[in-house]
């Protein structure tokens, strides 16, 4: 075995904070939609597809973004795709319209979902044993803490910059860290020795129009039904299944040839673990995604918060996710799966918490009173998200990490999507009495987690299984 690249932590903290930009912008911008409305005059129906046409094209691209790394090298695609991203940035913070800020922020989406495959592909490159599970530990903590300090950065800086163009420094702010992140990674991050490669041979562009007609048909009314409905795009959903089975049959024809499909299938049928964990993560991001947008909601509709307030109210939330991310990377490789039930009954308890808080305390109490239950649901989620990456990729050959890792954040910007959908529904539907609205939609987040809880049972149960039948020869030796 080779050894360990010296630059390793170097790369995987650039990679990181490119992450953490890609991510942040997928909150950030909420609290500030109502400053892009003063200073650009936008619709409400315009100022949705700010916000939801990044995570539409971020969720189409990811599979695609991480197949390109395995064929050009991390390195190439990282340098590419944070180009674009920093580029995208910059035209979306000097947009002098709504229609063009809605395009610029559909590019940056895309840049975002080629360039966020890279990371898990750079972690399954450079690190072996306990160290990848330590370093799938730091990409947990900066989902988490991403997610979560969106709407305080957000706040900060429209706080700072003010309402009529505070707004364009949520994206200019990318702009310096991207080209720090660039001359760094040209530094760090290390050269692969992949040759000449001819993209038409190497990239299947059916499968990729398959499988793109496909999330588009799951993401794309949901997008337009947070914009205002969807109407007749919903039939696009009834097809979904179709596309889907289209794209299945497809690659295994691809296969059969001898050729080399955009989402290798034997992931699902050779690779433990792998389904489960993918299953399991886009379910959790159902019932963990929209948790902030309704406590925002929750925070600023009914408790009357400043978007710097509601934000703050959670932070709680992101530092026990952020720290227990770290702490689980390094437990992950003795606990596996036990961490992970663990960290969902935690997270399951926290959220239950909070429902019953806002229904009894006072409301001038409230944002005091759900700290420390948003504290325990904090540090159940920073047990779920590292570990479940670090279980779900571990059995993935390096040969296709990017596009095993493309198709697991795949499924996390559809439940995303998904959940963000379904729980402002159900907020939305009671907001007649925000505190009862927000307690019903945390039991329905806890739902989500409950449905999670349940796979992860099954694939401990299974990983127990299967280690004791490997454990059954050593003993009669």
């Amino acid at each position: 075995m080779s050894e360990p690249d010296p630059r390793r932590w170097k790369a995987l903290a650039v990679s990181l904070a490119a992450g953490f930009m890609t991510l942040l912008d997928v909150s950030i911008v909420n609290v500030a939609l109502p400053s892009v409305q003063n200073g650009l005059g936008a619709s409400a129906g315009s100022v949705q597809w700010i916000v939801s046409g990044y995570a539409l094209t971020f969720g189409l691209s990811l599979v695609a973004g991480g197949r390109l790394g395995d064929v050009l090298g991390r390195r190439t695609m990282f340098l590419v795709a944070l180009t674009a991203f920093v580029v995208t940035s910059a035209l979306a913070g000097a947009a002098p319209n709504e229609t063009l800020l809605i395009g610029a922020r559909l590019l940056q989406g895309l840049a975002a979902g080629l360039l966020s495959p890279q990371n898990s592909g750079l972690i399954q490159d450079l690190f072996r044993g306990a160290e990848r599970g330590r370093a799938f530990g730091l990409l947990g903590a900066t989902i988490g803490i991403s997610t979560a300090t969106g709407p305080v950065l957000g706040g900060l800086i429209l706080a700072v910059f003010g309402d009529e163009t505070g707004w364009r420094w949520v994206f200019f702010v990318n702009v310096p860290v991207g080209v720090l992140a660039f001359v760094l990674a040209l530094r760090w991050l290390p050269r692969s020795d992949r040759g000449k490669v001819q993209l038409r041979d190497e990239i299947d562009h059916v499968g990729a129009l398959l499988l793109g007609l496909a999330v588009l048909g799951v993401l794309l009314p949901i997008v337009e039904t947070e914009s205002g409905g969807a109407g007749p795009l919903w039939l696009l959903a009834v097809a979904t299944p179709v596309f889907g089975y289209v794209f299945v049959r497809w690659e295994q024809r691809v296969s059969a040839r001898g050729g080399k499909p955009l989402l290798d299938l034997r992931l699902f049928t050779d690779v433990s673990g792998y389904s489960s964990g993918l299953l399991l993560g886009s379910v959790y991001f159902c019932g963990f995604a929209g948790i902030f947008l309704v406590m925002s909601l929750f925070l600023q509709k009914g408790l009357h918060y400043t978007p710097l307030q509601s934000g703050l109210t959670v932070t709680p939330f992101a530092v026990g996710s952020s720290i227990m991310a770290a702490v689980a990377g390094r437990l992950v490789s003795r606990l596996g799966r036990k961490l992970t039930v663990g960290g969902l009954s935690l997270i399951t308890i926290g959220l239950a918490a909070v429902a019953v808080v806002v229904r009894l305390a006072p409301q001038d109490v409230i944002g005091g009173a759900i700290a420390f239950p948003l504290l325990v649901a904090g540090i159940g989620g920073g047990a779920v998200i590292s570990p479940n990456t670090t279980l779900t990729l571990e059995c993935v050959p390096n040969r296709i990490a990017g596009v095993a890792g493309g198709a697991l954040q795949t499924g996390q910007r559809m439940g995303t999507a998904i959940g963000t959908a379904v729980l402002a529904t159900v907020f939305y539907a009671g907001i007649g009495n925000p505190t009862a609205a927000v307690s019903r939609t945390l039991l329905c987040a806890i739902g989500f987690m409950l449905v999670a809880i349940v796979i992860a049972l099954y694939e401990l149960r299974r990983a127990t299984t299967a280690d004791r039948a490997d454990a059954r020869p050593a003993a009669g030796d």
